[in-house]
């Protein structure tokens, strides 16, 4: 019962999530990059709930993004999935308690994502290649991403201990009778 009401306030995050990136941060830019949301979300649940659930849940919201706001399907949820599968490595290897961890973690994940779908447009749409601008929207998105961690950090830290909790502790039953 907890796993299921847990899934369904991390499908109510998702959609808040949705609404300030697609109303909010319209018109609150820098420099004309948004943040991306999805990828501190998603990061967040592979790092606190473990790397299937990340996978799964960057993989549907990223389907759900691209469906909505993307021009071609699938490139978002296999970014988000990745991102998911990573944060269990960098769950394994990493503190989640220092927030400078945390924001390298955050940092790391907008340049994975964001390299994987400006390859994917380079190769699938035929787009031209230009680096310079692309970096300057990458940095200043992976800026935007981490002013945003700092601020939600505490909120971070109490529903991911609260998430472990659920998802990543072991009920055994032992034969002692």
């Amino acid at each position: 019962m907890k796993k299921l009401l847990a899934i369904i306030l991390l499908i109510i995050s998702f959609l808040l999530i949705y609404f300030l990136q697609a109303n909010f941060f319209t018109w609150f830019t820098i420099m004309g990059v948004q943040p991306n949301l999805f990828v501190i979300l998603v990061l967040f649940i592979g790092l606190f709930s473990g790397k299937k659930l990340g996978m799964i849940f960057g993989i549907i919201f990223g389907f759900y993004i691209d469906v909505i706001i993307g021009r071609q399907i699938g490139i978002s949820g296999i970014m988000l999935g990745i991102i998911g599968l990573v944060a269990e490595y960098l769950d394994k290897n990493f503190s989640k308690e220092s927030r400078l961890t945390i924001m390298l973690m955050i940092a790391g994940s907008t340049a994975i994502y964001e390299i994987g779908c400006y390859a994917f447009n380079i190769i699938t749409l035929g787009i031209n290649l230009e680096i310079l601008s692309f970096i300057k929207i990458l940095f200043i998105e992976i800026i935007f991403n981490l002013l945003i961690t700092i601020i939600i950090y505490p909120i971070i830290q109490k529903l991911g201990h609260m998430l472990e909790e659920i998802f990543k502790t072991k009920n055994i039953l032992t034969r002692y009778f």
